[in-house]
């Protein structure tokens, strides 16, 4: 590479819970720039997970348990060889699976039919903290397709 590699940039921990994770996520969800209309989101989206989820947890724990449950290990990469494409099964990097567990969290919930962002959010979360939900089929889904390419992983970059 002729140029050196950028520095990684320092996130902040948000407001209300002091928690880089939750900058992150909330980053991820932001549209044009509405930090606070995104931070507003996510906090009732925080509090409908505590009044629907009675028990001794947060909801902040619910939240981080959610987000683990849909975080996958193994993703499978195309790669081209004589001719013919493989699907590679690789390990992911810890980054790009929070930013991959984020992303799919933030799209399914986007595609939920609830009243308001809030709500669908908080769903989405609900449903991850179960293990059940779009998000979580979608991390099966994906190790699913690495278990069943696993024979093609002495191809790995």
């Amino acid at each position: 590479m002729r140029k050196s590699k950028p520095k990684k940039r320092i996130t902040l921990p948000d407001p209300k819970f002091g928690d880089v994770l939750v900058t992150k996520f909330v980053n991820n969800m932001m549209y044009s720039g509405k930090k606070n209309l995104a931070y507003q989101i996510f906090y009732d989206a925080l509090e409908i997970v505590d009044k629907k989820v009675e028990g001794e947890e947060s909801s902040l724990d619910i939240f981080k348990k959610a987000l683990n449950n849909v975080t996958p290990a193994v993703e499978v990469r195309s790669r081209r060889i004589g001719g013919a494409t493989f699907q590679i099964p690789s390990e992911i990097r810890n980054d790009r699976k929070s930013s991959i567990a984020m992303k799919n969290m933030i799209g399914f919930a986007r595609k939920r039919h609830e009243k308001n962002m809030a709500a669908k959010l908080a769903g989405e979360i609900i449903a991850a903290h179960k293990e059940e939900g779009a998000a979580f089929k979608k991390k099966e889904d994906t190790h699913r397709m690495a278990e069943a390419n696993k024979a093609f992983s002495h191809f790995r970059f």
